[in-house]
């Protein structure tokens, strides 16, 4: 059976499709020549309904699939929706990969997160650690479901000689991101406060935390090329990291948004606010040796991540 790639004309079906990591592999696949790819909304296919997603695999019958749904969200809303974020996750990924077992998908790739690792784990983060020690409390609700969705690939492929594969993307930022403040991820959340403060004229921007932990930032279109490589050129059992093998402190970022979105005014730091994990860089040698590597510099990647919001400011703070 031909690999992916050498049949542009195959159906596949990306989940998601509407979220930041989905849409930007829907615009890979279609840079690639991809013109058979297969989407439904939320509202047309509750992921979360075994019945449902039974039915669309069984109409559709997708060669591929990329699983980039999920319920996400930062630090505030892992905290506040416990139930949801592991109910709706575990829900989507095994009525997703089970329907695509039973209906003779040619391969799959499930997305997890680099939170699936250990809060204390030795850095930089390698395939191998994923529960070796305790997770973070603020996300293990969310971890744990994605490391549900691993295991379910895992266990597809030693059992039914599935070809199911997971990447585990490290934090992601870009076009079609979250913007709201109660559920955003951090460079979002950065970019929004300070320009709305730029505009009001305020003198001041306090943000999440102490800034001493350190983070890694991948473009979501980054990512997508990563996913695309990794459908053409990996099978195995072990899930894969994508990153760009390199941190800064989240004091470092807040500077750089500053420069980005132009704000004049002071950064401050509200250290009653939970940190999360003091660090998180991924170990990207798995991937870099199959032949990839992150091409986006962190301050170009900022600077176009700020013109998208900017350009969609009207939606993307109602998100």
């Amino acid at each position: 059976m031909p690999n992916f790639l050498s049949d542009v004309s195959a159906k596949v079906y990306v989940a998601g499709h509407r979220g930041m990591v989905g849409s930007a592999i829907v615009r890979a696949l279609q840079a690639a020549g991809f013109h058979n790819i297969v989407v439904r909304g939320s509202r047309e296919l509750d992921l979360r309904s075994q019945q449902a997603v039974d039915d669309f695999f069984a109409d559709e019958r997708p060669r591929f699939v990329f699983l980039a749904a999920a319920r996400v969200g930062g630090i505030l809303a892992n905290n506040n929706y416990p139930a949801d974020f592991i109910y709706d996750n575990l829900a989507i990924e095994t009525n997703v990969i089970h329907a695509a077992y039973k209906y003779g998908v040619q391969k799959l790739l499930f997305l997890g997160s680099t939170c699936i690792y250990p809060k204390l784990a030795p850095q930089p983060l390698k395939e191998e650690y994923l529960l070796t020690g305790p997770l973070e409390t603020t996300n293990e609700w969310y971890a744990v479901a994605k490391i549900a969705g691993i295991k379910l690939c895992q266990a597809y492929r030693r059992q039914h000689g599935c070809d199911f594969i997971s990447a585990m993307p490290t934090n992601l930022y870009g076009p079609g991101d979250n913007y709201d403040l109660e559920s955003s991820h951090v460079i979002p959340a950065m970019l929004r406060k300070m320009h709305e403060a730029k505009v009001a004229g305020e003198s001041n921007v306090m943000l999440w935390g102490t800034g001493t932990p350190l983070r890694e930032f991948l473009h979501v279109d980054d990512l997508a090329d990563a996913l695309m490589f990794l459908m053409k050129h990996y099978s195995d059992f072990s899930h894969v990291n994508v990153g760009v093998g390199s941190d800064l402190t989240i004091r470092e970022l807040a500077e750089l948004v500053r420069g980005v979105v132009g704000f004049d005014g002071e950064l401050s730091f509200d250290a009653t606010k939970p940190d999360g994990t003091p660090r998180k860089l991924v170990d990207t040698t798995l991937i870099n040796d199959l032949g990839w590597s992150a091409k986006t510099p962190l301050r170009v990647g900022l600077e176009s991540a700020y013109q998208w919001f900017v350009d969609n400011y009207a939606n993307a703070r109602a998100r």
